[in-house]
């Protein structure tokens, strides 16, 4: 099936408006999406007939329905990390852990991958949106290491793992849009990265300047390993976070003991307490994806709800919804502080209503940028503007499309400013496309993944948000031609395992 030329344009006209206002001008996320729905709306009426006369009303609430279901799933587990996030802070649970790391050993190369790699990614994994670089760079700072250096190593550093950052947060758009199995989409999202992670590490390892290139590939290893094979049997809650704690440990017990350490080291005690909730969600997660009886409970009790006879709908499990673990973690965590005296109850839930205000304060540019996003790309799909941009690409790269399908998860990320945001805008798109092309969608959304993954370590956003914690002001640019070499090798790799993964498929 043909597309006119002419209506081709008309679709890609939200889209590219986006790219000019978030890569040209450097707007907000909000800006843009609110810009591409002013756009979109008369595109789809004029160019596409939708809605269909005397239906608008219904169709468009059937759209910021599902806009509105999605972010407020998403945003379920955003506020829960960010609320862990700055509860850690005040009680000083996260100096702890930064001192643990420090304390391990006295050489910088080692030090400098505990904190850029492990501790990054165990950063993504627990939080994401921007917390490993703002927490991680000003550490390397403290190292030594100079500012622009120092953020290119922790965007470098925690990129792997940013597939299923948040406890997972940028796979559940895919997960809603497709309805594939999430063991089966982590675990072919986590293979790609398995092949091709190690040129993040080396690209690490070469930004950092120093010696210990055995170093960097044995951390790689140490991550990459776990990481895939938590994918691939519990699903896409834990890879990253697991992964991180699991080889970091490994790591840190295979490290020579000649040298001291650099710091002296939190006692036993307190590292354990600041671990605590990390170490609760860790388990609760194996619980509820491992054994079956609590699993099929859980997943028993729904929300679901639709519009137009089907046509507009959404579903969500809560109780098994990661958001929900995530905020039991916390409270069982927050429990345990005051059992061991840390804290009186009445203080200690003082505290963790500062921290819940202070994630909830930072929420509503978050909130309104995913609702306009979502919004968009709702309304895309359900006008036929995402099958027309699909069936036009598809009949452009043709069979070599699929080497393309992780490069347009990277402009995605690049434009958008988040690897859930990229998912969000471009996995219908690529459902369309795989559709055209009459090839199985998981390989395509696998590269999606991984495409929106990398392109956070040349995310404008995420360089000058990690750059403001480290006070750097005039040297984006530096960071940039830092870590776009190793952005363009990993999605070159990427796109080229997605084309051989189908060349080689059985059938």
């Amino acid at each position: 099936m043909e597309v006119a030329p002419g209506v081709v344009l008309a679709a890609l006209l939200p889209v590219g408006l986006i790219v000019l206002l978030m890569a040209g001008l450097g707007r907000r996320a909000s800006v843009a999406g609110l810009a591409g729905l002013v756009v979109a709306l008369p595109v789809a009426l004029l160019g596409f007939g939708w809605p269909a006369p005397g239906r608008a009303l219904g169709a468009l609430a059937g759209v910021a329905a599902e806009a509105g279901f999605t972010t407020l799933t998403i945003l379920w587990i955003v506020a829960p990390a960010l609320c862990l996030h700055e509860w850690q802070q005040a009680n000083g649970g996260a100096a702890v852990l930064r001192q643990g790391l420090l304390g391990l050993s006295a050489d910088r190369r080692v030090t400098a991958l505990l904190v850029a790699w492990f501790f990054a990614l165990f950063a993504e994994g627990a939080a994401g949106f921007g917390t490993p670089v703002v927490l991680a760079a000003p550490i390397l700072v403290g190292l030594g290491f100079p500012p622009a250096q120092a953020v290119a190593m922790a965007l470098l550093g925690h990129a792997v793992g940013v597939s299923f950052g948040a406890v997972g947060t940028p796979v559940l758009p895919q997960l809603a849009a497709s309805g594939l199995d999430p063991r089966e989409l982590a675990g072919a999202t986590a293979l790609l990265h398995a092949a091709g992670g190690w040129i993040m590490a080396l690209a690490l390892h070469r930004v950092t300047g120093s010696g210990g290139l055995r170093l960097a590939l044995g951390a790689a290893l140490a991550f990459l390993l776990p990481f895939t094979a938590i994918a691939m049997l519990v699903g896409p809650e834990l890879p990253t976070l697991g992964g991180a704690l699991l080889g970091g440990l490994v790591f840190v017990l295979a490290l020579p003991r000649a040298a001291p350490p650099a710091a002296a080291a939190p006692d036993r005690r307190a590292l354990l307490l600041a671990a605590l909730p990390y170490l609760l969600l860790l388990g609760l997660i194996l619980a509820t994806r491992l054994v079956p009886p609590l699993r099929q409970a859980l997943e028993g009790v729904t929300i679901a709800w639709s519009l137009a006879g089907g046509a507009f709908q959404g579903q969500v499990a809560p109780l098994y919804h990661p958001g929900t673990l995530l905020l039991a973690s916390l409270l069982l965590a927050a429990a345990i502080r005051w059992r061991a005296g840390h804290q009186g109850a009445s203080a200690g839930a003082a505290a963790l209503r500062r921290a819940a205000g202070r994630a909830l304060a930072g929420l509503p540019p978050v909130l309104l940028a995913l609702l306009l996003m979502l919004g968009l790309a709702r309304l895309m799909v359900h006008a036929g503007m995402i099958d027309a941009l699909a069936l036009a690409a598809a009949a452009l790269a043709g069979a070599a499309w699929p080497g393309f399908a992780a490069a347009v998860g990277v402009l995605g990320t690049f434009v958008t400013g988040s690897a859930t945001a990229s998912n969000i805008l471009l996995t219908d798109f690529q459902l369309a496309a795989a559709a055209a092309l009459s090839l199985p969608a998981l390989p395509l959304l696998a590269a999606q993944g991984v495409g929106a993954a990398i392109g956070n370590v040349i995310c404008p956003h995420n360089i000058v948000a990690g750059g403001a914690s480290v006070g750097l002001a005039g040297q984006e640019g530096r960071v940039l031609r830092a870590t776009l070499p190793a952005a363009l090798a990993s999605a070159a790799l990427a796109g080229a395992l997605t084309l051989a993964a189908l060349a080689i498929r059985p059938g």
